[in-house]
């Protein structure tokens, strides 16, 4: 496969970091001044955790349980929809911008709103500040398949780049292997994972990821306190500001599923480390997922990337009943 890179050995970073909860602006603004300590730092590719712009609603309930919802949830879906972005508008314009400033690739998972629903998204910006394409995570989670909606076929995308072969997976679609293997038949090389899960499991995940997929493992969690959301929300963590809510566990993992750089479960913390593209090869010497590991004969992967809409006009004329052909006429035709 034709790689478009201009290097071999490339600076990645991944942040660990909290939003300013539930406030759009000021997540931006945080945003932006991580990215310019990893660049300063040499990044090329930065990557931040699922929902950083601007909240992971870790705890609350919304106002729900099985066949009810209460108005204070409403309300609060209310407010969660307003700090989601759109695609095109002002706070996707200053993401943009954190990009160009810095001249890096940014990863970063945002709350996406498409009318009245909100999609965990990631965005890929390439270092003039152009937006390369988006993923949409297919499945939420639990309780998030209340808040979120699920993504559809069209966008799982890979982008042919100068570090390598890029492309993200959020959290638990981790687990959906024909989602792995769609990945890997793109040709990925470094596989991003905005995510919120900080369970010890979580590496050996990412490490059998990296080993199965013979890829660069870059996964970037949230470490969040009670503090960095707002206190009039309730959550199950109460108004004790030191309590952790989200607990990092940030990592780089190489093509041989070797740790490069350990989870991180302290604080906030920009994680580094230059790769080496050529090991990706070295690696699928004895083992190509989707090359001579594949059995082509024996299995083969049906992906659908349609782009799903509620409507499809088919712009047809009208035609009124009564320029119909007799039914009768109509009937009689086909007897022999």
């Amino acid at each position: 496969m034709t790689r478009t890179r201009e290097r071999n050995v490339i600076e990645v970073a991944v942040v660990q970091a909290a939003p300013v909860g539930f406030d759009t602006a000021r997540s931006i603004l945080k945003a932006g001044s991580l990215t310019a300590d990893a660049a300063a730092q040499g990044a090329k590719l930065v990557v931040f955790p699922e929902a950083f712009v601007s909240a992971y609603p870790r705890g609350m309930g919304f106002g729900t349980v099985v066949g009810s919802r209460q108005p204070e949830g409403r309300e609060l879906f209310r407010l969660y929809l307003e700090g989601a972005i759109e695609l095109q508008g002002p706070e996707f314009d200053k993401l943009s911008a954190v990009a160009r400033q810095n001249r890096i690739y940014l990863v970063i998972g945002v709350l996406e709103r498409d009318g009245s629903t909100i999609y965990c998204t990631v965005l890929f910006f390439a270092p003039d500040g152009s937006l390369l394409g988006k993923h949409r995570k297919l499945m939420p989670t639990g309780a998030e398949r209340l808040i979120w909606g699920q993504g559809d076929g069209s966008t799982m995308p890979v982008f042919a780049t100068e570090v390598g072969r890029i492309g993200a997976v959020v959290c638990w679609e981790n687990y959906m292997p024909a989602l792995r293997a769609t990945m890997y038949a793109k040709g990925i090389e470094v596989y991003c994972v905005p995510t919120v899960d900080s369970r010890e499991t979580w590496l050996s995940s990412m490490r059998h990821i990296a080993l199965e997929g013979r890829v660069f493992v870059l996964s970037a969690a949230q470490f969040a306190r009670r503090s960095d959301y707002p206190f009039f929300f309730e959550t199950e963590f109460g108004n004790d500001g030191s309590a952790i809510v989200s607990k990092g566990g940030s990592c780089i993992i190489g093509p041989l599923g070797e740790v490069l750089i350990a989870p991180n479960f302290e604080g906030e913390c920009i994680l580094r480390a230059s790769i080496d593209l050529k090991e990706i090869d070295r690696a699928r010497f004895d083992f190509d997922p989707v090359g001579h590991y594949a059995r082509p004969d024996i299995f083969q992967l049906i992906v659908d990337e349609t782009p799903r809409t509620n409507m499809v006009s088919l712009n047809r004329a009208y035609e009124p009943v009564i320029n119909a052909p007799p039914i009768a006429a109509t009937r009689a035709s086909t007897v022999p």
